[in-house]
């Protein structure tokens, strides 16, 4: 029996975490039919670790959506709950699941297998073989693919080694000696897990931990001395951006992607380091305060001992540990994306693996769009956070169906 003719969408939406549904959403309130295929929240059910809790407020969680009628505030008045801080992230899962629920409901959970150009348009391939055509496809498929291991533990057994990305418990690796690497978010959180789960843990990192304080809202950002406005005849500081990404400086360059891809090269570098330097927050200083941790060094290299591990430090020191947990962050390569063919990849223009991307978040190739983490070389570090959300679904929506690109990544 021949396959019948293929389904038509204007556009596909490749993966539905918070940027492919507030992506879906704003195209659908601009009338455009559009195809999402996924599972929902996927990264987030199956790659952070239970008993997590959000670096960011609550208010900067929110998913974007036309109308601002699904806030994280909507859903814990409609369901009856608290709105914590730090909010946790069985919470969280629980609000953008409500979102998609009411927003984006006609979410697919087929997984897309691949995506290419054919004549003006694209064919999506999904996992059962069915094909979807469409003008344009925008690439939403988050950042787990990235995951960085350093040179020197590559290729170590998973049982010895593994990411922070590979675990929704941490109960798994949290026996005998643990050796987290790394000093922001993730490690400072999974070290502090894996001791309240009875691990003897040491985290070992390049320098020492930078934790974050608070602001009167409850917002976490930087403890730093106070920027202030010159030339006003006062001493007024410089508050935070309401995105909570970066400094008093670079935050706000951060907080406008529609200048931020318009400013220099050096700009652009010196806003994403500050943004994205390795913090964490100010909250976990009484889990870790008794902690075992060890800067100014890293792994220069790991062995196999029998069942355990022996870690040879820069400092020529030596440790022997039943497990070393990376949370070595993540590099964007979109190759890493299976689904994007070799023809494609080809036709993208990339600096260091990232797409460079224009108006609408649209790739080099005609039609094909990136939001999310690979967005962020042109639009700046707050397209690697849930609050880039309020910057890219109307961007993509507007740059797709017309209209002026929104210059702020604001939800309130």
């Amino acid at each position: 029996m021949s396959p019948g003719p293929a389904a038509r969408h204007q556009v596909v939406v490749v993966g539905a975490g918070p940027h492919g549904l507030a992506s879906a959403a704003y195209l659908q309130a601009a009338g455009v039919d559009v195809a999402v295929f996924g599972r929902p929240l996927s990264f987030w059910r199956e790659h952070m670790p239970a008993g997590m809790l959000l670096r960011s407020s609550a208010k900067a969680s929110s998913i974007a959506h036309p109308g601002r009628r699904h806030m994280i505030e909507d859903w814990a008045r409609e369901q009856g709950r608290e709105v914590r801080y730090p909010f946790p992230i069985e919470d969280w899962i629980d609000y953008a699941s409500w979102f998609q629920r009411a927003l984006v409901p006609q979410v697919d959970p087929r997984s897309v297998t691949e995506v290419e150009r054919r004549g003006e348009g694209f064919v999506t391939r999904l996992e059962d073989g069915e094909e979807v055509e469409s003008g344009r496809v925008v690439v939403a498929a988050g950042i787990a693919p990235f995951a960085w291991y350093p040179e020197a533990l590559r290729g170590l057994p998973e049982t010895l080694v593994s990411h922070s990305v590979d675990h929704r418990d941490l109960a798994a690796v949290a026996r005998g000696s643990v050796a987290v690497l790394g000093r922001g978010q993730s490690a400072v959180e999974s070290a502090a897990l894996l001791r309240e789960r009875g691990a003897d843990v040491e985290l070992i990192g390049r320098s020492g931990v930078l934790w974050l304080g608070t602001v009167p809202d409850g917002g976490s950002v930087p403890v730093a001395r106070s920027a202030r406005l010159r030339g006003l005849g006062a001493r007024a500081p410089i508050p935070y951006p309401p995105t909570e990404v970066g400094g008093r400086q670079t935050g706000w360059a951060s907080a406008f992607p529609n200048a931020f891809r318009r400013m220099p090269a050096w700009a652009q570098d010196y806003a994403t380091r500050y943004a994205l330097r390795p913090a964490a927050a100010h909250w976990l200083v009484e889990r870790m305060r008794d902690a075992e941790i060890t800067t100014g060094v890293t792994v220069q290299s790991a062995e196999p001992v029998g069942d355990r591990l022996r870690l040879r430090l820069t400092d020529g020191s030596e440790r022997t540990v039943d497990h070393l947990l990376l949370a070595t962050g993540y590099r964007v390569d979109v190759a890493g994306y299976p689904f994007l063919g070799r023809d494609l990849l080809e036709s993208v223009q990339r600096m260091g693996g990232q797409p460079v991307l224009r108006r609408g978040m649209e790739a080099s190739v005609p039609g094909l769009h990136f939001v999310g983490a690979p967005a962020a070389l042109s639009f700046g570090p707050v397209m690697r956070f849930v609050v880039g959300t309020w910057y890219c679904g109307p961007t993509v929506a507007r740059g797709i169906a017309g209209g002026r690109q929104p210059l702020f990544a604001r939800a309130y």
